[in-house]
């Protein structure tokens, strides 16, 4: 309790008032093309410049290193190793990056002495393992992309030598610095509702989201990468035991692949959506209108520097990849809705929700407490105080991350720059136990 404590104070003289808002980035924007927020001015800061490597130059890679675009003074990246040579070479002339510390695979950066102070990994979820171990035992600290890793005891295995070597290990738990789940926190724990009783929470991935990321996309195979329920939601399951603020002591979950299978190919589909499917005009997952058409969803897509050059490039990835296959056709596994009972030992219980047919995504959460409850969508809240009937209104512009992003990187900074973990709230101790929520609920379903 005194890290969360401490938190709220440092909240308070930053001025995190009821309907405040950050300043936005014109240097990097989300997955779905919104400019992420800045940090508070009066932020974390460093006394010096931390060095970093960065090892996978794709979209998270270049939300995190971009923040050195806006903040030279408190991070330079001076190395990055990707094997997509135009990422690779992006990434290295966006940061000025001398060719010496351009390297291929994550390998290749370990093979020479510690070069800099920090390693951040954005590597895809089934290689996270692999270079955090490396990065510890060179004496690096670590910025590390959720989920922490695949399995249960990789998860502990980092969780052991981060606590043996000392580093500092942010886990990109980013909704924890979201000004909206900060504020959400304050009210559930300073008495405004009383008793926390329970909690509900919903994840609506949005329709197009799950077809590009889960089923078409690089987490449509579970057993290639990781379950949903960490590849996408490790998030909510992390938040979540942070806004209850104790233990999760039981987990029940159901859910399944219902939809995004060959039993459902319609009529006169084709392996292709380009291939003469007879439904793809009326189909909502139709690779054509997505990619071609409303050129949306592209930032797994590396296309040329010339926008005119961008329709030819891809019809290519719809000719040659994934992104161009039938959704019914794909070799996915993962489930399109995920629904999951907790119960804490504090005694509050709570529901979560993972679905993917919805038009809309963004985080909704209902507290409920012995005085008082809240309603609220990611952007904005309402308390409702039942002594009094009062109700107050919280809102604050919002990007899909909450404006957490290059909050935790800023806070990250001024952890290695002090050498104090108690300046982030996504330590590799608390990222652990709600990861462990996510296996077991994996195991629950599975059985269930």
């Amino acid at each position: 309790m005194s890290n969360y404590y401490s938190r709220r104070e440092a909240l308070k003289t930053l001025g995190l008032a009821l309907g405040s808002a950050l300043p936005l980035s014109v240097l990097a924007k989300d997955e779905y093309g919104q400019p992420l927020h800045l940090p508070a001015a009066q932020g974390p800061k460093t006394s010096k410049t931390i060095s970093a490597i960065t090892l996978g130059a794709g979209n998270r890679g270049n939300v995190y290193g971009n923040y050195s675009l806006a903040y030279a003074d408190q991070l330079d990246i001076i190395g990055v190793a990707e094997p997509i040579e135009i990422r690779n070479e992006r990434y290295a002339e966006a940061h000025n990056i001398k060719k010496k510390n351009r390297f291929t695979t994550w390998e290749h950066v370990f093979e020479r002495p510690k070069f800099a102070d920090a390693i951040i990994i954005t590597t895809p979820d089934d290689l996270h393992y692999g270079p955090c171990m490396k990065a510890l035992e060179m004496g690096y600290d670590v910025l590390l992309e959720k989920p922490i890793a695949p399995t249960e005891q990789e998860c502990r295995d980092i969780l052991q030598r981060a606590q043996e070597t000392g580093r500092i290990v942010a886990v990109c738990h980013v909704l924890r610095y979201a000004p909206y789940f900060e504020k959400l926190r304050d009210l559930m724990h300073d008495g405004s509702i009383g008793q926390l009783i329970s909690l509900q929470h919903f994840e609506p991935i949005q329709h197009v989201h799950m077809s590009h990321s889960f089923v078409r996309g690089n987490w449509h195979n579970s057993k290639a990468t990781t379950p949903i329920i960490l590849a996408k939601s490790c998030h909510d399951l992390d938040m979540m035991r942070w806004l209850v603020d104790s233990p999760c002591e039981e987990v029940h979950a159901f859910g399944d692949l219902a939809w995004f299978k060959a039993d459902n190919a319609p009529e006169g589909s084709t392996e292709r959506c380009i291939d003469g499917c007879a439904v793809e005009r009326e189909c909502p997952y139709s690779a054509k209108r997505i990619y071609h058409e409303k050129r949306t969803w592209l930032h797994h897509f590396d296309l040329p520097e010339d926008p005119a050059e961008h329709g030819d490039a891809i019809m290519e990835y719809l000719r040659s990849s994934n992104y161009g296959r039938c959704v019914y056709r794909m070799e996915n596994d993962q489930p399109d809705h995920y629904t999951m009972n907790l119960k804490f030992e504090n005694g509050v219980t709570a529901t979560f929700n993972m679905e993917a047919f919805t038009s809309y995504h963004g985080r909704r959460t209902r507290v409920m407490g012995s005085m008082g409850d809240i309603v609220g969508d990611m952007e904005s809240f309402t308390y409702t105080d039942f002594r009094t009937g009062e109700q107050q209104h919280w809102s604050h512009s919002s990007d899909s991350h909450g404006g957490g992003d290059w909050r935790l990187v800023s806070d990250f900074l001024a952890a290695v720059d002090a050498r104090d973990p108690n300046l982030l709230t996504s330590t590799i101790d608390a990222s652990v136990e709600s990861h462990l929520m996510g296996f077991d609920a994996e195991k629950s379903r599975l059985q269930s």
